[in-house]
């Protein structure tokens, strides 16, 4: 009993209003993402119920009158429906699929890299485009890809091969999203990977190398085993948000010629709840979405569970 009656004080302690005291510029500092998180992923989930209404915006989410399901039949009877579902999955797995396990390699090899000042420069070049706008990326790949003057199509005149409209073409543009995609995130996404690499034993190293393992046998019976538990948590979490298809990204570099692959839910609810004020239509689209990525993710959860693998909850 005194030892629990210790262990309260600890945490009432550590936690109470003397330590938001003692530690109120940490609070501070913590306060404006706190507020973000709050007023932008945490109040809206209270609005959902405006998918089950006919929102109109001077009525308020509360005066407008109750449609039931209207919101959502209107949503599964749109005739591209099914095309905008299938580019947003369709955009996602290529993501997943080449996307997930470059950042995965990438800290491998650097943590492979003895030379720390060549280390940390590589580290730093491929964390900076993480920092670097959408619209900024979008204006550059427009720039460098452009039919006529562009330069990855100069180099293409130069083997004879006949000038590409990467950004206007349905067969290419898909993978533009998905290549400037990991250019732009797979530095930043190894940052996780290397923390989880710090934490290998070196007593694992030091037995490989007794018993006479190479590199890429380290790499492959050592480290990689080490940091599958993180792998597979990192992996729950990209399938949990599986539809969500980066709509900053889409919404820069896409344009009507390439609607036929590159229009997702988000673009399309941005075009028609949005700008056409169907507001509950755009609310049923994106619980749709939620409700997708809640079941994704407690299956593979499941999965991985069975598997024998780490898991979530």
């Amino acid at each position: 009993m005194k030892k629990s009656g210790i262990s309260k004080r600890k945490v009432t302690n550590r936690f109470g209003i003397k330590a938001i005291k003692k530690y109120h510029n940490y609070y501070l500092m913590l306060l404006p993402g706190l507020v973000f998180v709050i007023m932008f992923l945490y109040l809206p989930i209270f609005y959902n119920f405006i998918a089950f209404k006919n929102y109109k915006i001077f009525m308020g989410p509360f005066g407008s009158p109750w449609n039931g399901l209207d919101n959502f039949v209107k949503l599964f009877n749109t005739p591209d429906f099914i095309r905008i579902l299938k580019n947003t999955f369709a955009l996602c797995f290529w993501k997943i699929l080449i996307g997930f396990p470059i950042p995965i390699l990438l800290a491998l090899l650097l943590n492979e890299v003895g030379n720390r000042f060549f280390k940390r420069t590589v580290q730093t070049i491929v964390y900076l485009p993480h920092f670097i706008s959408w619209v900024i990326i979008a204006s550059l790949a427009s720039t460098l890809l452009a039919p006529t003057d562009g330069a990855f199509n100069l180099l293409l005149e130069k083997f004879s091969i006949e000038p590409i409209f990467f950004m206007g073409d349905s067969k290419y543009f898909r993978g533009v999203l998905v290549v400037t995609d990991i250019w732009k995130e797979m530095g930043w996404s190894a940052i996780i990977y290397l923390a989880a690499l710090s934490g290998v034993p070196v007593d694992l190293y030091e037995a490989a190398t007794v018993d006479g393992a190479s590199k890429f046998q380290k790499m492959r019976y050592v480290t990689f085993p080490c940091i599958l538990p993180t792998i597979v948590i990192m992996l729950l979490l990209r399938i949990g948000g599986i539809l969500n298809s980066n709509f900053e990204q889409v919404f820069t570099m896409y344009n009507s010629s390439v609607y036929d692959v590159a229009d997702i839910i988000d673009t399309y609810v941005y075009r028609v709840g949005i700008i056409q004020t169907q507001y509950g239509f755009s609310a049923a689209a994106g619980l749709f979405k939620s409700i997708i990525s809640f079941v994704m993710i407690v299956t593979c959860n499941w999965l991985s569970q069975k598997a024998g693998q780490e898991s979530l909850f």
